[in-house]
């Protein structure tokens, strides 16, 4: 299996960081691109039209992109000192599609995303944008349960836990 563009969907949240981080990981193994995602959804509310509610909603959207937009140049600096590449992307959409349009159009051959690891009523309320995006991408998608993800040391800074487990401690 050649791996050559991964496609990482964030919400800025600490799991999707954490799923950048494990598709950056793979993707300097593979020697493969990563494309980071970042979807806004658009959102309805019922505000009556005569009280400006659609000048409202569309301030907001423009809001939450320019924040989107923010916080990926943030993500391509801070990646950009480690020296890597990050492609970054905007979408407005259903969040399960644009992850899956976005997958086809870049020829994205696996999607990384972290899942947040609902269940129950909350699952069944919410839905899962994870679970929606394995049924409708074309390639395949790796999900991270968020009590799974770990962070690493960085290297040459390794926590004292970590070096009593490999047992160096002194």
């Amino acid at each position: 299996m050649t791996i050559k563009r991964i496609l990482v969907p964030v919400d800025f949240s600490p799991n999707s960081l954490h799923a950048l981080d494990y598709a950056v990981d793979f993707a300097k193994a593979f020697k493969a691109t990563v494309a980071v995602l970042f979807v806004v959804e658009p959102i309805a509310y019922a505000i009556p039209d005569f009280a400006g509610g659609a000048a409202m909603i569309g301030g907001l959207l423009e809001q939450q992109q320019r924040s989107g937009r923010t916080q990926l140049r943030r993500l391509e600096e801070r990646y950009a000192k480690r020296r890597i590449r990050l492609r970054a992307l905007l979408q407005t959409g259903s969040a399960y599609q644009a992850i899956a349009d976005t997958a086809r159009q870049t020829k994205a051959d696996l999607i990384v995303m972290a899942t947040h690891g609902r269940t129950g009523l909350s699952h069944l309320l919410l839905g899962s944008v994870a679970e929606r995006v394995v049924r409708a991408a074309t390639c395949p998608v790796l999900t991270l349960h968020p009590g799974k993800v770990r962070r690493r040391a960085p290297a040459g800074k390794r926590t004292a836990r970590a070096k009593r487990a490999s047992g160096r401690s002194r």
